[in-house]
């Protein structure tokens, strides 16, 4: 297995980690991310949101109880700006756009876009398609963090992210999907972190065609505002 995580910041209040496809957030038949961290760093780290356990990228682990509290209530209410980069086998219904719906349990341990009802997902996308390329790419932000809500936005969509089979994405050596970008504010001051993909063919092809020269920065693009949302009670999983 590739390394678990790598170090991409370090302050007084949290670590943001790196963390590899596969590797689970919390401790199953072996150490998770939580327990691994605590390990190398020789340290108690508080959890304040998550990522799924296909999903690499940039991940947030509080050092302080302090510190976990505000990092959490800033997750609850919306405050932290994420994007994540995405590859799909499939022709998508639309290139951008709004994703709602409510979420509902589904079969196998998945989970299916509704129409209506209560705590909707909201998620915003564009997109990007390569000559002769296997795939198409995707950049999304999420308005809200519900669990498997960036699969479930593409599967909706008509574009199953690749080497999901959870969600009818074609066969590839990985899941294609990365938390790339993390923006906010703590305790007076601002952070902002970027981090791309390093494992995955796909995504390795990708980055030799080139991404949009827009999506160098996702955090700078001009995402459109945020719905009016009520505050939910945890950052769950994507």
């Amino acid at each position: 297995m590739l390394n678990a995580f790598s170090v991409i910041a370090e302050t007084p209040q949290f670590w943001v980690l790196n963390k590899a496809a596969g590797l689970s957030f919390h401790s199953e038949q072996g150490p998770g991310l939580v327990a691994l961290a605590e390990a190398q760093f020789a340290e108690k780290l508080y959890a304040v949101h998550r990522l799924d356990k296909v999903t690499s990228g940039l991940l947030i682990l509080a050092r302080q109880p302090a510190g976990a509290a505000a990092l959490t209530q800033l997750f609850a209410s919306r405050q932290i700006t994420k994007c994540y980069l995405a590859l799909s086998a499939a022709k998508p219904q639309k290139k951008q756009g709004w994703v709602k719906g409510a979420m509902q349990p589904a079969r196998r341990g998945a989970w299916r876009l509704a129409e209506a009802g209560a705590a909707p997902a909201v998620t915003y996308f564009v997109s990007q398609g390569y000559q002769d390329a296997p795939f198409r790419a995707f950049l999304l932000r999420p308005y809200t963090g519900k669990t498997h809500q960036l699969r479930v936005a593409l599967k909706s969509v008509g574009a199953p992210i690749l080497g999901d089979s959870l969600y009818g994405g074609a066969s590839a050596d990985r899941v294609y999907l990365h938390a790339c970008a993390l923006s906010f504010s703590l305790f007076g001051q601002h952070y902002q972190y970027q981090c791309w993909p390093d494992h995955g063919a796909y995504f390795q092809q990708l980055f030799e065609m080139g991404l949009p020269t827009a999506w160098q920065n996702p955090i700078s693009l001009p995402w459109p505002a945020a719905p009016a949302l009520a505050v939910v009670d945890a950052e769950q999983d994507q």
